[in-house]
């Protein structure tokens, strides 16, 4: 890859799980996505849990945006009546990441099959900083983090954060 698309820069990440039931104890999926993120030199500067409301996770989105160039909100992305994550982020976003839904769900077929239709993962850009919604289990967060995430954050801000600042 030519080195024009990654820039040197410093990531700081947010996490963000969307849930009802969890509290920072209790919260595996969170707890792993900070660690993955810390084992990639990738500090997180954010992190809440938040019930399933669309303007909770709204204010929570932009309350992560001001202090960190990745926000992943993990957790209210499948389709049960009260799974609105989606809902509440698509909005804001700028520019979408198409990609990053279909390689996730790609991904994700491997491990639990045609259940992968079930997720609405998304990804964009909002203020030249990359924001990422994604499943709440601990497996899936495991996958978007390792395979994806990590892997891309640094070409992603590269490109989003051109001309900003």
């Amino acid at each position: 890859m030519d080195s024009n698309h990654r820039k040197p820069l410093t990531v700081t990440g947010a996490v963000i799980t969307v849930s009802s039931t969890r509290k920072p104890e209790t919260d595996i999926s969170g707890k792993t996505l900070i660690d993955l993120l810390a084992a990639a030199d990738i500090e997180v500067t954010h992190y809440a849990i938040v019930p399933d409301d669309r303007e909770r996770i709204r204010s929570e989105v932009h309350a992560a945006l001001t202090r960190a160039s990745c926000v992943i909100v993990t957790g209210g992305t499948g389709l049960t009546p009260d799974d609105v994550t989606i809902e509440a982020v698509a909005p804001l976003l700028e520019k979408t990441i198409d990609g990053f839904g279909e390689l996730f769900r790609l991904k994700s077929y491997d491990e639990i099959g045609a259940a992968a239709i079930l997720s609405r993962a998304i990804a964009g850009v909002v203020g030249g900083r990359a924001v990422f919604c994604i499943p709440g289990s601990t497996k899936a967060v495991t996958l978007a983090a390792n395979e994806i995430i990590i892997p891309e954050i640094r070409h992603i801000l590269t490109h989003a954060s051109a001309g900003q600042r």
